[in-house]
């Protein structure tokens, strides 16, 4: 049975099972997911700034007890849409591995890697449900921390789970994206935000062999 990776965006976590059980029909599944909106709502309600460097979230250690907090809530809600097959991962617990980036504070850059936890869930037939929080603990950019997990697990597909239904260029919903134009028109200005680290993390997983799909757009190597 092959290996899937999805990875769901904060904003799409609310009501994603459906999509996730869907996409993970005759495979052995691994869920990573974020809680964007969740961090930064909190972080201005407690009057924290919000800054972001290259789509990674510049993290002081009061930002990180906001991210670590943001997750569980997060982790918990889709492990409980998920039911009885989810098993509940943070990922500074489970192995997920990174090395830091001193600019950015408490922020890594994920390395593959394949924690026995996720291994040993998959093996159970069971949805290890995974928070980007690696070991340190750093807070990681959870499309990275995904594409950097498929790699290290094998997986066969990587699908980013989103709010919207794919990679818009110039008003146009691509249905496919070649790797070095994803990076031209990122190095252009063409996109900005967080479907830049989407984007490169969808890249990486391409060139290390794997399908991978944001929404309804396949990125190539």
């Amino acid at each position: 049975m092959s290996r899937l990776v999805v990875k769901v965006g904060g904003a799409a976590s609310a009501g994603a099972a459906a999509q996730i059980l869907a996409l993970a029909e005759g495979h052995e599944v691994c869920v990573v997911h974020g809680a964007g909106p969740q961090i930064s709502d909190e972080m201005a309600r407690r009057g924290l700034e919000v800054r972001f460097v290259g789509g990674r979230r510049v993290t002081t250690p009061e930002a990180l007890e906001v991210v670590r907090e943001s997750l569980a809530a997060v982790n918990a809600a889709v492990c409980a849409e998920l039911g009885a097959l989810a098993v509940p991962l943070a990922g500074y617990e489970a192995g997920l591995e990174a090395q830091q980036m001193p600019e950015l504070g408490l922020v890594g850059t994920p390395l593959p890697s394949a924690p026995p936890a996720v291994l040993d869930a998959l093996a159970a037939g069971l949805v290890p449900v995974l928070s980007p929080l690696a070991r340190g603990p750093l807070n990681v950019n959870a499309d990275e921390a995904a594409a950097a997990l498929a790699v290290g697990i094998g997986a066969l597909r990587i699908h980013f789970l989103t709010d919207v239904p794919g990679v818009f260029h110039e008003g146009e919903l691509l249905s496919s994206i070649r790797a070095e134009h994803a990076e031209s028109l990122i190095g252009a200005g063409q996109f900005e935000g967080g479907i830049v680290p989407k984007l490169l993390a969808a890249v990486h997983a391409a060139r290390g062999g794997l399908v991978a799909e944001i929404g309804e757009t396949a990125v190539l190597a």
